[in-house]
């Protein structure tokens, strides 16, 4: 029973012998894919700003600190109506 199950059912392995070298070849490639993602991204997220405008502050910032960012530093006024006598 162990024999049957041993038994190499996917034919000559040593004819060709070209299995090794093109897997090989293979993980070569997604290692240096994989590394070349890796210091894209990592420039990518050095441009990136500490914080956005419209962000919402974080759990643990104080509440002062978050009304300032929040609050623009000029203010918009409506002229028309303070115009008018």
């Amino acid at each position: 029973m162990i024999e049957l199950l041993a038994d190499n059912n996917f034919g000559d392995t040593r004819s060709g012998g070209l299995a090794g070298p093109t897997g090989l070849v293979i993980i070569l490639f997604l290692i240096v894919g994989t590394v070349l993602l890796i210091r894209n991204m990592n420039a990518r997220l050095r441009r990136l700003p500490e914080r956005f405008e419209n962000q919402p502050p974080a759990p643990g910032e104080g509440r002062e600190q978050a009304e300032r960012s929040s609050v623009p530093a000029e203010t918009p006024t409506d002229r028309s109506e303070s115009d008018q006598p």
